[in-house]
């Protein structure tokens, strides 16, 4: 009779001792959730005119060893690139090649060449281009086209991106009978600038035409 009630008493702390602390009772594991999004990709550009220009000057010099043909095309180079004044010049290329003769089996001399960019603001660049050539440039390439506040019009163009992304996201929450939440990620597309129709004159005289500066964007939204 005594090792019973002994039992009794146990059983009866244990189911106190379950009641005192719920966190040792088994509870049913919450159900999952599933959060509703809606992602899509914007897209925003900016019209511009061009106000800058880069061009190439090459500059070669013959001679008849690598060494004189080297050192009269540096000569010739530093006079095309003091023509080049209020530019940002910079060397892009240098080079020296032998010349054969008919047969293709004696060298007979060498050629030196140096290539040197210049950018400067679009009203500068027909005048530096005729003085790099009567300095003694050779060969002109070019050009291409960039705007002086690049940056802030590709950042204008972001935003007009985002705005876009907004309104498909709007009309494709609409569609599907949800509301649309708050930006959960976003994400920058990579950025275009479009080509620009050139026309040169006999002057030197360039028509820099007009560029698009394009900027992308994903982004996602909750949904409800």
């Amino acid at each position: 009779m005594k090792i019973s009630i002994a039992v009794l008493v146990l059983f009866a702390a244990a189911a106190v001792a379950g009641v005192a602390q719920p966190q040792f009772a088994r509870s049913a594991a919450p159900a999952p959730t599933t959060t509703k999004t809606i992602t899509v990709t914007g897209a925003g550009s900016v019209e511009t005119v061009p106000d800058r220009a880069t061009f190439s000057f090459t500059v070669t010099a013959l001679a008849e060893t690598a060494k004189a043909a080297l050192a009269k095309n540096e000569a010739a180079a530093g006079a095309v690139v003091a023509a080049l004044k209020g530019a940002k010049v910079q060397t892009t290329g240098l080079g020296v090649d032998p010349r054969f003769d008919e047969k293709g089996t004696t060298i007979v001399g060498y050629t030196a060449s140096t290539t040197v960019s210049a950018d400067a603001p679009l009203a500068q660049m027909g005048g530096l281009i005729d003085a790099a050539v009567a300095a003694g440039a050779d060969g002109v390439s070019g050009p291409s086209f960039s705007r002086s506040d690049q940056d802030a019009l590709y950042k204008q163009a972001l935003k007009d991106a985002v705005v876009d992304a907004h309104a498909k996201a709007a009309a494709l929450a609409d569609a599907g009978g949800v509301s649309l939440g708050d930006v959960q990620t976003i994400a920058e597309g990579s950025s275009v600038s479009s080509p620009v129709p050139v026309a040169m004159a006999s002057d030197a005289k360039i028509e820099p035409g007009t560029q698009t500066i394009s900027a992308s964007v994903t982004v996602t939204y909750a949904a409800g």
